[in-house]
């Protein structure tokens, strides 16, 4: 009986457990606040923007954030590729294409973007480029009036604390009051001196490309604070106590809530811990600072996109418009690596030397892991034209990257075939090299895959759909040989690692084919996705907002974030999407008279 008894007292309390849950879920899907301003998002972007519209003390500001806070492990630098394999990366995938990524199984290739307060932040390389003054100025005579490089220099400005002493003098192109820390990281390889050195002797400069020209070498300059990344969190809104300034976590926004009588965006539908559903509504507006790839899925699901698109899935259409399309990126290839004879370069496979940094980052935050991602140098290529906007970027990493597990996950889980590629270079040292093509000729487009607001977009990155985008790449291929053949890494014995890939054995190694070949099989995504709402004018048909970022057809929905950008500048875009979202909060604030 006793047993019975218990049986049965454990049943109703799972009972009584249930009916609450779902009571309080009932409550709370009807329970609402009021705001000023909602901001879905706390990237890049998004921490910066609430940081400044909470400076306005009688403004409520609500940041929803769909992934979590920040951990300890994400401020170590050169783990950064690590956190594409966890919760601090979406998890997207572009769709399969005939044009690139054939090398993986599926051919699918991954498409990072960082989930959690800090976004891409959190998960990227830290790398610090503005971009060039001609990026700014096309965006000005595309009709984007306030956006060229003279107006926006200040917004650069504004949050920068410039940590390079021989820069701070520089104070027409940098400065030391803002709240995002930038620093030379305290450790690099003799490879990576090497590297510059070699540049110097073909002829290049040594150049601050942040500065007066882009064009040249350099170490790089980082989001990085006594050898610690600087997530966008952690630089404007980690300590920050304001009682008009409200964050959530674990908070995914579903759907902007539209008007049908007067049109206006009222608020946003969310999930808590992606169950309970709430709303939230904004007295003045809703922002969009969710990324290139979220923003136009929520748009789209809220009833702001292509017309014939929103119609196939039988999505009441608020507004037609060019959502999704003009999608630009960075692409990279990650295969051109180089030998050399000694033993100068990163090895995180080699446990001592792991354990023997991990003591040295710890004491004296010094060593290795302070190496972002574990690139160490640029070179800004200007391919032919000679005006100083580099068609290229050669990125530097002082290691083979292959010898790590966790580097070769962006690019997906690779066919067996690679396996005898890759594998040789583990007793190996050496160094590698990514060539990254900065002005696509190709564009591609986000769509919705359903209705769900869970499900992933269908994301096609439209890379080499130009066929000059692959002939760029391969005269920056051809530039890098050119500069390793120079005397400051031949005393390393440098080589480039001549070893075909399985599927290209039918080339000449080294030929054009065998380098287009190469770039169509390991295809990489820089994670520098951009303008899928786009910024223009009232008579560009392809524009999504307008210059102060108001979603065309409404005063109170605003897109602040990289999907704004017209053209995709010549850089990272890290820096870029900070100036936006400075600029934007000026621009709010005079809207509001504040």
């Amino acid at each position: 009986m006793g047993q019975i008894a218990g049986v049965c007292c454990k049943k109703t309390q799972a009972v009584i457990a249930l009916w609450a849950i779902l009571v309080l879920t009932q409550q709370v899907t009807y329970a609402q606040d009021d705001y000023d301003f909602i901001i879905v998002g706390g990237g890049t972007a998004g921490c910066l923007l609430a940081a400044r519209l909470s400076e306005v003390s009688n403004w409520k500001v609500l940041l929803l954030e769909a992934g979590f806070s920040e951990h300890f492990f994400n401020d170590i630098p050169l783990i950064g590729p690590m956190f594409i394999l966890s919760p601090y990366n979406w998890g997207f995938r572009a769709e399969k294409s005939d044009k690139f990524g054939l090398g993986l199984k599926d051919g699918r290739l991954i498409y990072p973007k960082g989930k959690g307060l800090g976004g891409s932040s959190l998960i990227n390389a830290q790398i610090y480029t503005k971009g060039n003054r001609k990026d700014y100025d096309k965006w000005a005579e595309m009709g984007n009036e306030g956006w060229n490089y003279a107006n926006v220099t200040k917004y650069f400005l504004k949050h920068e604390k410039m940590n390079i002493p021989q820069l701070q003098k520089e104070t027409k192109y940098h400065s030391t009051t803002g709240e995002l820390d930038i620093s030379y990281p305290p450790y690099h390889t003799e490879l990576a001196t090497a590297f510059i050195d070699s540049g110097i002797e073909k002829g290049y400069k040594y150049v601050d490309y942040n500065g007066v020209n882009q064009t040249g070498f350099s170490y790089v300059q980082t989001t990085m604070k006594n050898g610690e990344r600087v997530s966008s969190y952690g630089a404007f809104l980690r300590g920050v106590k304001r009682d008009n300034l409200v964050i959530k976590t674990k908070s995914t926004v579903t759907k902007i809530i539209i008007d049908p009588k007067t049109g206006k965006a009222k608020g946003v539908e969310y999930k808590m811990f992606n169950l309970i559903p709430r709303k939230a509504f904004a007295k003045k507006e809703v922002i969009l600072s969710a990324g290139a790839i979220n923003s136009p899925q929520l748009l789209m699901l809220s009833g702001i996109g292509p017309k014939k698109h929103l119609e196939k899935h039988n999505i009441i259409v608020i507004k037609d418009l060019a959502v999704g399309h003009n999608l630009q990126d960075h692409v990279g290839l990650l295969s051109f690596f180089f030998t050399i004879n000694k033993t100068e370069d990163i090895r995180l496979d080699h446990m001592m030397n792991v354990f023997k940094n991990a003591i040295r980052y710890v004491k004296d935050d010094s060593g290795e892991f302070t190496v972002p991602s574990g690139f160490e140098a640029i070179n800004f290529v200007d391919i032919g034209d000679k005006d100083d906007r580099p068609e290229m970027e050669l990125f530097f990493a002082g290691q083979l990257l292959p010898t790590i597990p966790f580097y070769l996950s962006p690019l997906g889980v690779l066919n067996e075939s690679y396996n005898e590629f890759y594998s040789d270079l583990k007793e190996k040292n050496g160094f590698t090299i990514l060539p990254i093509l900065l002005h696509p000729y190709s564009s591609g487009k986000i769509e919705l895959k359903d209705t769900n607001p869970h499900s992933d977009p269908l994301i096609y990155p439209g890379y080499f759909s130009d066929h000059r985008d692959l002939e760029v790449i391969i005269k920056g291929l051809n530039h890098a040989l050119n500069i390793i053949d120079a005397e400051a890494l031949k005393k390393f014995g440098a080589e480039v690692y001549r070893k075909p890939l399985p599927p290209c054995r039918g080339y000449t190694f080294g030929s054009d084919d065998y380098w287009e070949c190469s770039i169509r099989q390991l295809t990489l995504c820089i994670q520098h996705a951009a303008g899928t709402a786009k910024m223009g004018p009232a008579s560009d048909p392809d524009a999504v907002v307008d210059p102060r970022l108001r979603v065309k057809g409404f005063d109170n929905l605003r897109v602040v974030d990289a999907s704004v950008m017209p053209t995709v500048p010549s850089g990272h875009t890290m820096a870029p999407v900070y100036m936006i979202a400075e600029k934007a909060a000026d621009m709010i604030k005079e809207d509001w008279k504040q």
